[in-house]
């Protein structure tokens, strides 16, 4: 694509200069993508620290701090499934500037809402302003660079940012929560999005590509995923009654998925083993991950009397290692294929939960920190190859939906894992804390042995 077909229509002309428009900047564009992703990936852990202050101040109870947490989550999953569509249609760099804009937006009504239904609806719009951000900023990163030598160096750079944000949001989290207020961790974003927007002034003008939309596969799958959770988190008569409705949704969603021409989750795609496999896997270490810091971040402070700060830096052992961890974990899938790193990561990822079930209130809490590492770098040492593992199941054409669905089912396992684990340590929380751990091992142990029949060394190299 030649630089006038990109700018077309778009030009930002430097009058009166008379000079012409300016050129697209690779590296901004690449600058741009990456804080955009890092934001919507910092905003699905920055919260859990600060969720005793955002209670302490707005009231709820613990359902009312797992929707805080969930609201974003859910619609970030759910429409994951189908914004990838959006952005070809609409052309990624106005998808993604108008992704970054609400999410701003809805950052600074977190920051301002009076009660928590009013943070619990804004975290639901950050969530769907977030689901647009993440495939449309990669998608300007892809087109930004021609050359594949440089366009794979800068989807690497993107991607490291995402995982080092993931790492970043807990102890984030504290430092704003104790230096400002539990509504600091919203109203930082709004600088970075400002931001953002100026960066995409430089940025290459996508064009728009037809893309079909499974509309009743998207609904479905949205009213299946949320009843399920309030089922989860409230319980009760309405529980069941939300219940009933999931499997409805979800026989429903099923039904259209087999049927529709162009669905958001080819149910074909888990005819093949590795797929089939790497999601379950994937799932399993997003409940571990993302449960374990909601469930210790109020540990620390609701259980052992630490303040927020101090509950953030406790998670620094463990979020300190992760990006590194990550880059490993590559080159070993690169030179032993996805088997190994993957059966090592969810082994020592059940260690570590294993040796977390001994944890009590007593427990000093650098001792808790040190033993939330092997859990952490397990999780960590899984993740890329399980990925590079299932891009490798699937035809080329099929990739950035294969990763969709991959994301959507890692943040949907989350979500629920915190819905139910919250519900757990409701009724007594060192009891359901240990409980917690013990199906988040099982889950990992499970998929530990699922992965043994993936394809060995050899084959991963051919």
């Amino acid at each position: 694509m030649s630089t006038n077909q990109t700018l077309q229509g778009d030009e930002l002309a430097l009058a009166p200069s008379g000079l012409g428009p300016k050129k697209p900047s690779s590296a901004l564009t690449l600058t741009a993508g990456l804080l955009g992703f890092a934001l919507v990936c910092l905003d699905a852990s920055i919260v859990n620290v600060a969720l005793p202050a955002i209670g302490s101040s707005l009231g709820g109870g613990m359902s009312g701090l797992q929707w805080v947490v969930d609201a974003y989550t859910l619609a970030f999953a759910a429409l994951m499934l189908s914004t990838g569509a959006f952005s070809d249609r609409v052309g990624a760099s106005r998808a993604y500037a108008i992704g970054a804009a609400v999410f701003t937006l809805a950052s600074a009504a977190c920051g301002l809402a009076p009660n928590l239904p009013a943070l619990i609806g804004a975290r639901v719009v950050q969530g769907v302003a977030a689901a647009v951000v993440l495939p449309a900023s990669l998608a300007l990163v892809r087109q930004a660079y021609a050359d594949p030598a440089r366009r794979a160096r800068a989807v690497a750079v993107w991607a490291a940012g995402g995982s080092a944000a993931v790492a970043l949001g807990p102890v984030a989290g504290g430092v704003l929560t104790t230096a400002w207020d539990w509504r600091g961790i919203f109203f930082v974003n709004l600088p970075v999005g400002a931001l953002i927007l100026v960066l995409l002034l430089r940025a290459p003008r996508s064009q728009r590509r037809p893309a079909p939309l499974d509309l009743p596969g998207q609904v479905t799958a949205v009213v299946a995923l949320t009843a399920l959770t309030f089922a989860v988190i409230e319980g009760g008569t309405a529980g069941w009654v939300a219940l009933v409705v999931a499997v409805v949704a979800v026989v429903a969603f099923l039904r259209v998925e087999a049927r529709h021409p162009h669905p958001v989750v080819p149910l074909s795609l888990f005819r093949d083993r590795t797929v089939a496999v790497t999601v379950a896997a994937g799932a399993a270490v997003s409940v571990a991950f993302y449960s374990m810091v909601f469930v210790f971040s109020l540990f620390f402070q609701q259980v052992q009397g630490r303040s927020a700060l101090q509950a953030g830096l406790m998670f620094l052992p463990m979020t300190g290692l992760i990006a590194v961890t990550n880059v490993v974990a590559g080159k070993l899938a690169g030179r032993h294929g996805a088997r190994l790193p993957m059966l090592v990561g969810q082994g020592l990822a059940v260690a570590g939960l294993l040796a977390m079930l001994y944890v009590d209130a007593d427990t000093p809490a650098t001792l808790v920190a040190l033993l939330l590492v092997p859990m952490a770098l397990g999780c960590a040492l899984t993740v890329p190859p399980l990925t590079a593992a299932m891009m490798d199941a699937v035809p080329a054409e099929r990739a950035g939906l294969a990763a969709g669905v991959l994301n959507a089912a890692r943040q949907m396992a989350g979500a629920l894992g915190i819905a139910v684990f919250g519900a757990l340590i409701s009724d007594g929380f060192v009891a359901g804390m240990r409980l917690s751990l013990g199906i988040s091992a099982a889950l990992l142990a499970v998929t530990g042995l699922l992965s043994f029949r993936l394809a060995g060394p050899s084959a991963s190299r051919a």
